[in-house]
């Protein structure tokens, strides 16, 4: 399903599927979240790269340093390319603990869901209200659907208020026409987060 436009996320997977090729990193983001939810394509692109592999980038792409969001930009066309780098990086999480705990996942290496619902909670938080908290939202609730989602691991790493603001959004939330869910559906699966919550 896509979220954005068609043409535009294409453009991304193809630039995705070259940087595998070529360069080894860590993938967050929108499409991490899509290679285990297979539901909203991503437009940008979020990777965790190490020093070496930083420079290799630069050598193919022109690459701008943003001091104030701690990471290091790379636009190609329509695609942004986000790169985040160990000990300099914060997501929320450090970025090189974000690293240590990836697993391969259909050909790249991701971290686990749960440390991805941290991530989009914190992004989400600072873009509430547009288009792309939106999308942050929507992300989050594919994740939270997924058979082997672990509530356990979400708690043990995810700060009180990120806890709390999941309640309260999902509390409030009575449908979410996107995921193709009737409400009866919905409120029974929202049942069981909740009480995974409390």
């Amino acid at each position: 399903m896509d979220y954005y436009r068609s043409s535009v996320t294409e453009k991304s997977w193809q630039m995705l599927q070259m940087l595998r090729k070529d360069y080894s990193f860590v993938l967050i983001g929108g499409w991490a979240i899509w290679l285990y939810t297979h539901r909203f394509k991503s437009k940008d692109i979020d990777i965790i790269v190490d020093m070496s592999t930083l420079t290799k980038i630069k050598t193919q792409f022109s690459v701008t340093k943003n001091n104030r969001l701690f990471k290091y930009e790379a636009i190609q066309g329509e695609v942004q390319i986000d790169i985040y780098v160990p000990f300099w990086s914060h997501l929320g999480i450090p970025a090189e603990d974000v690293q240590s705990q990836a697993i391969a996942w259909e050909g790249f290496h991701v971290p686990p869901p749960e440390t991805l619902v941290v991530l989009k909670q914190i992004a989400h938080q600072a873009r509430m209200g547009s288009s792309k908290g939106y999308k942050d939202f929507l992300d989050i609730i594919s994740l939270i659907s997924l058979p082997q989602f672990r509530w356990s691991s979400y708690r043990s790493q995810a700060p009180q208020q990120l806890v709390k603001q999941l309640t309260t959004t999902l509390s409030h939330t009575t449908h979410i026409p996107e995921l193709s869910l009737n409400s009866h559906q919905f409120s029974k699966m929202k049942r069981a987060w909740l009480k995974n919550l409390s």
